[in-house]
């Protein structure tokens, strides 16, 4: 059984937890003894009805104010398939909340308030979506028993979001619109009787029937090292094996490969997962791989399939999302890490701070906490990554602070080179 992914996002009191409560209500994920729980919350807080939103607003913050947070991890099932949402908050403040809970995600939910319709936030979630490369978007339409389930409203809403949705959405991405009632659970799992005019499908069929293309095999193959397996008994004094899980593309017994950053070549052996050989493995699939040569390879080495190999990029342009209080400004030295791999980069410059709400370009001296911006950063040693765009597996990047080791920032590569297009610097 497959596992589909996907964040949700929503302005203040669009009732983005609620919703969710209601899916887990009505696909029967909620644990009895947990309900009772909720229904006796509820009427501590006077209410007559179950608050279905305290499933998923956990902090004693968010339960007081009635607002999202931090990332919530939610995990139900139904017979077709396995799920997990990541419950991100829309507050621009918690911007960096959503980009990491959105960050694997296959679908994005946005909810829109019936009776406030497209507002900033919305253009940021978007933004973020379209940014991260997230192949599907549900526009969650909610609260319609607040405009008397309205034909028109609905319209309108969706002519709004298409006219700013158009501009920046990539080929491919699927948008759909649903109108949706998450406190009576219109159009979640079940078609609303409220609505005869909708005739698309519920949220939960959406889901359902969403195709997920995480083992994508027309991508290069892409297996970035994570420990080299060398077993010390004297059945397998000569085994050497290289472990990880495969990023992106397949990859075949037979296949002639490259190391990276050496550039030995050799020939896959043997496959393995766990005591079993395999013929290939495909994106997603942790496995050892055995080569006809010992070839120079370790931990943070790649390797890649002859032929197909990514720039040995020491100069990075990629937009950035800041994560950090202390702001980012150039010239400052930061640990990049990209898959396996950690090197050091420093910032070479800040092209353009992006507002999300406008796409207006606005320069910068420095990034702010929350603020996305196109970065450009020059590497003490080479990193294999494809544009983001390109390959979503291999294409993103965190930047590290060196003094307090936190992460500062999440990066999502725009373009790779092999050196430093303009007048080069020392680290």
């Amino acid at each position: 059984m497959d596992i589909l992914r996907f964040n949700t996002a929503g302005s203040v009191d669009d009732g983005k937890s609620t919703l969710i409560g209601r899916l887990l209500y009505d696909t029967q994920s909620i644990p009895q003894d947990k309900l009772e729980a909720i229904a006796a919350s509820s009427r501590r807080k006077g209410l007559d009805f179950v608050d279905l939103s305290l499933l998923t607003d956990g902090l004693i913050a968010e339960r007081e104010q009635g607002i999202t947070i931090d990332v919530a991890h939610v995990y139900f099932s139904t017979p077709k398939r396995k799920y997990i949402i990541a419950d991100s908050p829309g507050h621009v403040e918690y911007t960096r909340n959503m980009v990491t809970g959105a960050s694997t995600a296959h679908v994005s939910v946005i909810l829109i308030d019936a009776r406030h319709g497209v507002v900033d936030q919305t253009y940021r979630h978007f933004f973020i979506s379209t940014l991260l490369r997230i192949p599907k978007v549900l526009v969650c339409v909610n609260k319609m028993d607040l405009v008397d389930f309205s034909q028109d409203v609905f319209s309108n809403v969706v002519s709004d979001f298409y006219a700013f949705a158009e501009k920046i959405r990539f080929e491919g991405q699927i948008i759909d619109f649903i109108p949706v009632c998450g406190l009576h659970g219109d159009n979640i799992a079940t078609p609303s009787q409220r609505m005869p005019w909708y005739e698309g499908r519920t949220l939960l069929q959406e889901l359902e029937n969403t195709e997920i293309e995480e083992k994508n095999t027309a991508l290069p193959a892409r297996f970035p090292v994570q420990y080299v397996v060398r077993p010390r008994t004297e059945a397998f004094h000569d085994y050497r094996g290289y472990a990880g899980r495969l990023a992106s593309g397949t990859l075949r017994v037979g296949d002639k490969v490259t190391a990276l950053p050496s550039g030995q070549q050799s020939v896959v052996r043997q496959i393995q997962k766990f005591d079993t050989d395999l013929p290939e493995a495909h994106a997603g699939d942790s496995v050892t791989v055995l080569l006809a040569d010992d070839i120079d390879l370790s931990r943070g080495n790649m390797l890649v399939r002859h032929g197909e190999q990514p720039v040995e990029a020491k100069y990075l342009v990629a937009q950035v999302c800041w994560m950090a209080h202390e702001p980012l400004v150039a010239g400052k030295l930061y640990w990049l890490q990209h898959g396996n791999q950690t090197v050091k980069a420093r910032v070479e410059g800040i092209e353009h701070v992006t507002l999300p709400g406008t796409l207006e370009q606005v320069a910068a001296t420095q990034l702010k906490l929350n603020d996305i911006a196109t970065v450009s950063l020059k590497l003490a040693q080479p990193v294999f990554a494809d544009p983001f765009a390109a390959n979503r597996a291999n294409g993103g990047f965190i930047l590290i602070d060196p003094a307090s080791n936190n992460t500062a920032g999440a990066g999502f590569v725009q373009e790779a080179h092999e050196s430093v297009p303009v007048q080069e610097f020392s680290i």
